[in-house]
């Protein structure tokens, strides 16, 4: 039970119906059930996939922006650079980095989360203008540069000067904030999983670039079966989640 309310804590939903002779899963809960359920039969796969391929190989995998190991994607880059790591995940319009190959996985649109109550919502289209006349919560700029990058620049790009009211680490906080009426933030569609109930995503006329997402290797393993293997199950899996 403490791990189940740890779980309904982290995706701030009720996954449990509780009643005083019965529980049940709630719409949330289900839709939980069903993406695990997913998820462990492509990870099943994957498992029968390498094992098809004859090899067994460890493969060290990066991530940036990542809150677990606190490194930066030029620190992810220069892993791959000196082979310290295999594969790395980042976020981005740009894929920088000398003798690297990428592969794109998927791209995720921008949409403007904003509480139920606010005004906003009666609005089909949010302009970059309406943005940034309210109060914007973001992503903070140390754990997350790509992220900056991506919005500040579209509303530079737009003639706007936003109004920063608040940085945080985690989705889950950050749509709590709004929530609570803190603001107004700018998040990807793939984050409609998560949404509070009192929260709404409007889209956006003319919104940023969609983000990519991408996973990459040194151009010199290109031909290595394992790495096209992960490559292939992690374009699988994030595809899934859009």
């Amino acid at each position: 039970s403490r791990q189940i309310k740890a779980l309904e804590d982290e995706i701030g939903q009720c996954l449990l119906e509780r009643q005083a002779h019965s529980i049940r899963l709630t719409p949330v809960g289900e839709a939980l059930v069903r993406e695990a359920r997913e998820l462990l039969h492509r990870a099943d796969e994957m498992v029968e996939r390498v094992r098809a391929a004859g090899q067994s190989v460890r493969l060290r995998v990066g991530y940036a922006p990542s809150q677990l190991f606190d490194l930066s994607t030029k620190e992810i880059l220069t892993g791959l650079e000196n082979d310290t790591l295999d594969v790395a995940l980042t976020v981005g319009q740009e894929r920088p980095g000398h003798g690297l190959k990428w592969t794109q996985l998927v791209e995720v649109s921008w949409q403007l989360a904003v509480n139920r109550q606010h005004r906003l919502t009666r609005h089909t289209r949010i302009s970059s203008a309406d943005v940034a006349r309210e109060p914007l919560l973001v992503f903070c700029q140390r754990d997350y540069p790509e992220y900056w990058n991506i919005v500040t620049g579209w509303l530079r790009e737009q003639r706007q000067r936003p109004a920063i009211a608040g940085e945080y680490d985690g989705v889950n906080s950050l749509l709590a904030a709004v929530e609570s009426g803190l603001g107004v933030a700018i998040v990807t569609t793939s984050t409609e999983r998560l949404v509070p109930k009192n929260v709404r995503l409007k889209k956006l006329s003319a919104p940023p670039k969609p983000l990519c997402i991408a996973a990459g290797h040194r151009a010199s393993r290109n031909a290595e079966k394992s790495l096209a293997v992960l490559i292939e199950e992690l374009r699988h899996a994030a595809q899934a989640f859009v």
